[in-house]
């Protein structure tokens, strides 16, 4: 059985790590299996290096950390979902895509910082990610930890914080984004779906969950997602806008991000959780193609707003 070999995503950041060895025979290896899940929940995310570049492969790494949920996503094209259900791809085609321009620079692909179904009650374990076809320019994913972000943050923020839920709301992305938007922000081209998601999360159920979170572990999370946050549950006021600004322009200048520059052999995942990731952009003139898996799972969390059952919405990126 071929080991692995651990090591950190860099000699800088407090979380995070890089393993390589992984191979389709050892990933059903129990003992290799613990490792690789002792690790990812001690750094939060991994960037899994060497691997091969194949949707089989990816089933197979994504089945180390659970069993496979859905994209909420419905208009996401799947992978072969008969012999690896779970799969689904992003595909920024010149000409078919979403074009924004951000602070001055059109792009593609950009999305910003969040965790994934927020609009939701119910969060997913995690996603693994790898890329098809990779820019020359852009294309980068970032991410941040919240565990580094709670300890980072001005202590008076993180003390009103402590006790606060957040209100999302899937409608609020983009143009629509709330807090801690782009200060320069145009749409360029605006695509048939995301038009129709826009339309289609107008009436949805918000949701709520804590701003800061303890894990088992004792460690806190700082878990705030700007993009798609609606308010401070009981705060819609202008004072609670102005505390939910604060706190983004806060996580964006204390954050110490990773971004990652895509190989094919790379595959990653992060814990959602723990971590907010975005989307560099990418020139319009490139395709950037990505495949996903997402892993299910639950903190418990969250819930929607007056106790509501919710309804089904559809998610962009997550």
């Amino acid at each position: 059985m071929t080991s692995i070999k651990v090591g950190p995503l860099s000699d800088d950041l407090s979380y995070g790590a890089r393993i390589t060895g992984v191979t389709s025979e050892n990933s059903t290896d129990a003992a290799v299996r613990a490792e690789i899940n002792a690790v990812f929940e001690d750094r939060g995310m991994i960037v899994f290096e060497g691997m091969e570049p194949s949707d089989a492969m990816q089933a197979a790494l994504s089945d180390v950390f659970g069993a496979l949920q859905d994209h909420a996503l419905k208009g996401l094209p799947r992978v072969d979902q008969d012999a690896m259900p779970g799969v689904v791809e992003f595909n920024f085609e010149p000409g078919q895509c979403d074009v924004f321009e951000v602070n001055g620079t059109p792009l593609s692909s950009w999305v910003n910082w969040h965790f994934d179904a927020c609009y939701t009650d119910k969060l997913n374990r995690a996603g693994v990610l790898r890329a098809l076809e990779i820019t020359p320019e852009g294309g980068t994913t970032g991410f941040a930890d919240g565990i580094q972000l709670y300890g980072a943050i001005s202590p008076d923020l993180r003390d009103r914080f402590e006790e606060l839920n957040v209100l999302y709301h899937s409608h609020m992305l983009f143009m629509n984004q709330r807090f801690g938007a782009a200060k320069d922000f145009k749409i360029i081209e605006l695509s048939e779906v995301l038009s129709n998601l826009l339309e289609q999360t107008r009436d949805a159920t918000r949701s709520v969950h804590p701003a800061i979170w303890t894990r088992a572990s004792g460690e806190k999370v700082l878990h705030v997602s700007p993009w798609q946050a609606a308010g401070i549950e009981g705060h819609e006021n202008s004072e609670g806008d102005a505390l939910l600004e604060a706190l983004c322009e806060e996580i964006y200048a204390k954050m110490t991000p990773y971004f990652h520059c895509w190989k094919p052999t790379d595959m990653i995942i992060w814990d959602n959780w723990r971590f907010i990731h975005s989307v560099s952009g990418h020139p319009p003139q490139y395709t950037r193609r990505m495949h996903r898996t997402t892993i299910a799972g639950d903190y418990g969390l969250g819930r929607f707003e007056h106790g509501a059952a919710g309804s089904e919405t559809a998610g962009m990126m997550g």
